[in-house]
């Protein structure tokens, strides 16, 4: 077995979990996902293709009619992108492990920005990539900032790829257009390729882009630009068990990134992209009413948790987390666990994402009941005063 698989640490964020599953009563927080069902129409258009026999493989890349309307929505979001330039994958996490085989050989240097979801430095390591982390910083309120000229400083002539979250996971923090355009700018000089995760893209509360939707690198990126933007179904169409998303990549890579699905997955199911299809087709009967939803969970939960003594939070631009501190409270993951076992509080631990998060913890605020938000702190701060 490769050393490198065996040095993999064990998620945190199930950790946690596995110490609260079957536990009657808990409130569970800790993944990136909403407790609302997948929209009927959707489930409904999976069936009828299943009822209609549609169990065989498809193209590598997607079928056409699902590429066409991933092309079409991007356009609508950002510049104009063309089918040929897009690839279905099992899921945003299979997207992205595509990239990183794409583009890494064993050696090759690779910069991320972090705290992140742990699987975007682990892709990277797995395929023997020496990996860089630059750390965002929390100011004194508990909103994490990125620190450009050192991210700049960090990405030269020898890094082959610069990895970026944005709106992030787990932070919120969200990439301004400027320091996209500067990132873009330094990465055509160096010849380094951007990964953008722009998985949570609608999930943004800013207000001052294009259609609501967060600042991306495919609203300035040329064709020819070494630039992939990952997108998913799953965060904003609540379709995280589908496990359909899909790569936006520059002209004339598709057909490798073909050859690689045929060794990984072969191809998507393909009731799973019809019903992906008519999603991206319908998507104004879903997206804006799930991201104004989600900007409320968000407004009621920070200002509850801001309410509450010894905890600093702030309100962040993206994303469906509230990333917090507990004063006194600096093992994340023995917070995580105690807080499952003697509050019936599920949250994920802070260092699950980077050693910078430690001492902090991630709560999802995707609740379709918002007074489980009202329960969960409740609940966390009763178990606060007797900690005094």
């Amino acid at each position: 077995m490769r050393t490198i698989i065996q040095s993999l640490e064990e998620s945190k964020i199930r950790e946690v979990a596995n110490a609260g599953l079957g536990r009657e009563g808990v409130l569970p927080f800790w993944f990136g996902e909403s407790d609302e069902v997948t929209p009927q129409f959707i489930r409904e258009a999976a069936i009828e293709s299943l009822r209609a026999g549609e169990t065989f493989y498809s193209h590598n890349l997607g079928l056409p009619a699902l590429r066409e309307a991933v092309a079409q929505y991007a356009s609508r979001l950002h510049q104009p992108i063309s089918a040929d330039r897009i690839g279905i994958a099992a899921g945003g996490v299979n997207a992205l492990m595509l990239a990183c085989q794409t583009l890494l050989d064993a050696g090759d240097e690779v910069v991320a920005v972090t705290p992140v979801w742990p699987n975007l430095t682990a892709q990277p390591a797995i395929m023997g990539a020496k990996v860089r982390c630059v750390s965002l910083v929390p100011d004194a309120h508990g909103a994490w900032q990125l620190d450009m000229n050192q991210l700049l400083g960090a990405v030269t002539a020898k890094t082959k790829l610069l990895i970026l979250n944005a709106p992030n996971n787990p932070t919120g923090w969200t990439l301004t257009r400027a320091e996209q355009e500067a990132i873009l700018a330094h990465c055509r000089n160096t010849g380094t390729w951007i990964l953008a995760d722009e998985v949570y893209e609608r999930l943004y509360y800013g207000g001052d882009t294009k259609n609501g939707c967060a600042p991306s690198f495919l609203d300035i990126a040329n064709p020819q630009d070494r630039v992939i933007a990952v997108g998913s179904m799953s965060k904003s169409f609540l379709m995280t068990g589908w496990r359909v998303g899909w790569l936006a990549m520059p002209e004339g890579m598709s057909a490798q990134v073909g050859k690689l699905i045929e060794f990984n997955t072969s191809c998507s199911p393909v009731f799973i992209q019809k019903a992906a299809a008519l999603a991206l087709q319908r998507t104004e009967e879903v997206t804006p009413r799930i991201v104004a939803h989600l900007h409320q969970c968000r407004d009621k939960l920070i200002k509850l948790l801001q309410e509450t003594q010894g905890v600093k939070v702030a309100a962040a631009p993206g994303g469906m987390y509230a990333f917090f501190q507990i004063e006194g409270h600096t093992d994340a993951l023995q917070t995580a666990k105690r807080l499952v076992l003697e509050a019936g509080i599920g949250l994920a631990p802070g260092n699950a994402f980077a050693p910078e998060g430690e001492g902090w913890l991630r709560w999802c605020f995707a609740s379709k009941d918002l007074s489980r938000l009202d329960e969960g702190v409740q609940r966390l701060q009763a178990w606060l005063s007797q900690q005094k």
